[in-house]
C-alpha cells in the first residue's frame, strides 16, 4: 500500500506537472487528455462523487476537461449532464434522469448568453432595475428546485462579459449597457450567495478579465458548436471550478512553509543584517517582497497557517521580522524552525507539532535544489516551481489554488491562534511530570449538545476534512447535514473545548442513526489538535446520556479503515466497547450496551451548557 501511494504520489508530483499544473500546458492537456486520464485513474482511493452540469451552451468539453482535474485532486465524479441550453427544464419540469441521479454537486453553466433578454434603449431606470428582478426570480426558481427537489449543493457561474460594446464606454454607466446590466445581475447573484450557505458562485467574471476577452470567448467555436468560449478558456474553468470541488470535499491545502532569506526579503539575514535587508517601497525589489508579505498575511488572516523553514541561527532568524517594513511578524507563524538540519525534516516535524499531514503543506522557497530535495523526500508535500522571482510568487500559489476555500466560518478565522495557543499547552504540560495534573491545569470546559444551524457550516466542514481520528471518513454534502440535525431518527452532537488558554472552537462531531432500540454511529470524528484531552471521553459520556433518554440500549460502533484513521483503529475497545461476532464486509463494528446507570469517563472536562 505504501509503495502504491508513493508511486501515486510521485506521479502527481513529476509527470502532471507539464500538463495540468502551473503554467497549465493548454496544448498538452488538450491532446493527451486520454492517456492522462487512464494514468490518474490508476490512483489508489479516489473519492466518488457525483456532479450534475446543467448547461446553458454546450458542455461536452468542460466536463472532459472538469473530470481530468478533479481526478487529479484525488476526486473521481460520476457525470450527469443535461442537454444543450437544458438546464432550466431539466430541474423545473423534475428530469427523471437527473433525479434518479441524486447528485451531490449542481453546477449551472450559465453565460452571458443565457440573459433571457438585456434591456432595451428606451427602458427607464425603473424598468431596468424590474427586468433585473425578473431575471433574478427566474434563476432562484432554479435554485431553489435544485435545493428542495434534489438537496445539492449549487456551484453557479456568474456573468462574463460580451466581446462587443456597441455603446462603447457608455455600456460601464447607463442603465440600459449590457455591461451595466450584467455587472448589476452578478451583484444580485453574490447577495443571494451571502444569504444561502449551500449556494456557491463560480467566477467566470475574474477568469474571463485574467485571460482577456479576445482569448476567453472565440465566436467560430460558438457559431460552429455553442461553446460559450474557446479551448483555453475552457481549461481553466474546469481547473477552476476543480479547485471549488476540492474545496467542498475537504482537500484544500491547511499550511504555507515559507523559506526567509530571498523569499520573504531580499538579501541574507545573516550577512547582512536587519538593516541591510530588501525590503519596503523605496526599492523595486523590496517592494515586491513586500507585497508577497502582504498576500502571505491575508492567507493567514483567512486561515492558511504559516510555518517558516529556514537554514539559519534561530536567533538571526527571528531578528528578521523586527524590520520595520515587515508586514509579518513573529506571532503570525504558528511553527518556526530555524537552524541547519535537513529542510525535509525540518518540514515533516512542523507537520507533527501541527498535527497535521504531509499531504495538507505547500513549500515554498527561492531555492531550486531545496524545492527539489524537500519534493524528493516527501512527496507528500506539495512544492510549486515559484522560481526565484518574488514577482511570480504569488501568481504561482494563486494559480493553483492551493487554498481554495468552500465558506469561511468563525473557526477559519481564528485557526491562527488556536494554533498558537497549543504551542503554549505544550510548554505548560512540560512543567508537569503527571499528566493527569496537566489536564487539570488547562483547566477545560466543553460544549456538548444536538446540531444546532449557526454550526451546521463548521460542522460540515469538519466531517470532510478530517481524516486522521475519523471512525468511517464519510463526507457529508451541507443538505444532508442538515437533514441529519432536523431528522428525530439520528442522534446528532458537536462538541466545542475551552482551556485557560483560549477556545480550541467546534473539534468533534458524531451522528449516529436509530433502528429501534440501537443507534449505530456513521459519523465520529476530532479535530487532532485536541488529542490526549479526552474530549472522545466527554462526547461518550454525553452520547449515552442521549441514548439514556431515548431508551436506546444498544450503541453499535462502525470503524472503516483508511490509509490515515489507523490510529483510531482501536478506540472503540478502549472504550469499552466488545467486537460484534459479525461486520459488514470493511465495517468493522464494535457494540456497547448502554446501562442504566453510567459512570462518566472524563474526569478532566467540565461540561457547559450550549450558548443561546
Amino acid at each position: 500500500m505504501e509503495k502504491t501511494l508513493t508511486s501515486d504520489t510521485n506521479f502527481l508530483r513529476w509527470e502532471l506537472p507539464k500538463a495540468l499544473r502551473f503554467p497549465v500546458d493548454v496544448g498538452t492537456v488538450l491532446r493527451k487528455r486520454r492517456s492522462l486520464k487512464r494514468r490518474l485513474l490508476e490512483q489508489t482511493s479516489l473519492l466518488p462523487t457525483r456532479i450534475a452540469i446543467l448547461g446553458g451552451s454546450t458542455t461536452a468539453e468542460v466536463k472532459i476537461m472538469l473530470e481530468l482535474f478533479l481526478l487529479a485532486h484525488g476526486i473521481q465524479p460520476d457525470f450527469y449532464e443535461s442537454e444543450y441550453n437544458r438546464y432550466s427544464e431539466d430541474v423545473l419540469f423534475e428530469n427523471p434522469d437527473l433525479w434518479k441521479f441524486k447528485p451531490e454537486i449542481v453546477y449551472l453553466h450559465t453565460t452571458w448568453h443565457n440573459v433571457a433578454q438585456f434591456p432595451g434603449l428606451s427602458e427607464s431606470e425603473v424598468e431596468v432595475e424590474q427586468r433585473v428582478r425578473q431575471e433574478m426570480s427566474r434563476f432562484q426558481a432554479i435554485w431553489e428546485k435544485i435545493q428542495t427537489g434534489l438537496g445539492a449543493l449549487i456551484i453557479q457561474n456568474n456573468f462574463d462579459l460580451p466581446p462587443q460594446r456597441p455603446l462603447g464606454n457608455l455600456e460601464a454607466s447607463s442603465a440600459y449597457g449590457r455591461v451595466n446590466y450584467l455587472l448589476r445581475l452578478n451583484s444580485e447573484f453574490a447577495r443571494h450567495a451571502r444569504a444561502h450557505s449551500r449556494f456557491l458562485i463560480h467566477d467566470i467574471q475574474y477568469l474571463s478579465s485574467q485571460m482577456g476577452l479576445g482569448a476567453w470567448f472565440d465566436p467560430t467555436y460558438w457559431h460552429s458548436f455553442h461553446t460559450a468560449m474557446s479551448p483555453a478558456a475552457t481549461v481553466a474553468l474546469a481547473q477552476s471550478l476543480a479547485a471549488m470541488v476540492k474545496a467542498v470535499y475537504g482537500k484544500s491545502k491547511k499550511c504555507l512553509v515559507l523559506d526567509l532569506d530571498n523569499t520573504l526579503w531580499g538579501g541574507v539575514i545573516g550577512d547582512d543584517g536587519v538593516q541591510g535587508l530588501i525590503l519596503g517601497r523605496d526599492h523595486a525589489v523590496g517592494e515586491a517582497f513586500l507585497d508577497f508579505q502582504q498576500y502571505v498575511k491575508d492567507l493567514q488572516r483567512r486561515g492558511v497557517l504559516l510555518a517558516v523553514c529556514s537554514k539559519n541561527e534561530p536567533e538571526t532568524a527571528l531578528q528578521g521580522f523586527s524590520h520595520p517594513d515587515s508586514v509579518l511578524k513573529l506571532e503570525d507563524f504558528s511553527a518556526f524552525k530555524a537552524n541547519w538540519n535537513p529542510k525535509h525534516e525540518n518540514i515533516r516535524e512542523i507537520a507533527l507539532e501541527l498535527n497535521i499531514g504531509l499531504d495538507s503543506l505547500v513549500f515554498v522557497d527561492d531555492n531550486p535544489a531545496e524545492r527539489a530535495l524537500v519534493a524528493a523526500q516527501l512527496p507528500e508535500v506539495t512544492v510549486p516551481e515559484v522560481g526565484s522571482d518574488v514577482t511570480r510568487f504569488a501568481e504561482a500559489l494563486e494559480a493553483e489554488r492551493y487554498f481554495e476555500v468552500e465558506k469561511l466560518v468563525r473557526e477559519d478565522l481564528s485557526r491562527g491562534s488556536y494554533y498558537t495557543a497549543n504551542v503554549q499547552r505544550n510548554v505548560s504540560q512540560a512543567k508537569y511530570t503527571d499528566y493527569a495534573e496537566f489536564l487539570d491545569s488547562l483547566e477545560m470546559t466543553a460544549e456538548i449538545a444536538p446540531f444546532t444551524p449557526v454550526y451546521l457550516e463548521r460542522i460540515t466542514q469538519l466531517i470532510n476534512k478530517t481524516n486522521q481520528f475519523n471512525l468511517t471518513t464519510k463526507r457529508c454534502t451541507g443538505a444532508e447535514v442538515e437533514a441529519m440535525a432536523k431528522d428525530p431518527r439520528w442522534v446528532t452532537l458537536y462538541g466545542r473545548l475551552a482551556d485557560k488558554f483560549g477556545d480550541n472552537g467546534l473539534v468533534s462531531v458524531l451522528a449516529g442513526h436509530v433502528t429501534g432500540n440501537a443507534l449505530e454511529m456513521e459519523i465520529w470524528l476530532m479535530s487532532c489538535r485536541v488529542l490526549k484531552r479526552e474530549m472522545e471521553l466527554a462526547m461518550l459520556d454525553a452520547l449515552v446520556e442521549h441514548c439514556q433518554a431515548r431508551s436506546i440500549r444498544k450503541i453499535v460502533g462502525v470503524y472503516i479503515p483508511s490509509k490515515k484513521n489507523a490510529m483510531v483503529a482501536g478506540l472503540y475497545g478502549e472504550l469499552g466497547f466488545t467486537r460484534a461476532e459479525k461486520t459488514g464486509g470493511e465495517r468493522h463494528l464494535w457494540e456497547y450496551e448502554v446501562p442504566r446507570e453510567y459512570a462518566a469517563k472524563s474526569s478532566h472536562i467540565q461540561r457547559t451548557a450550549p450558548m443561546a
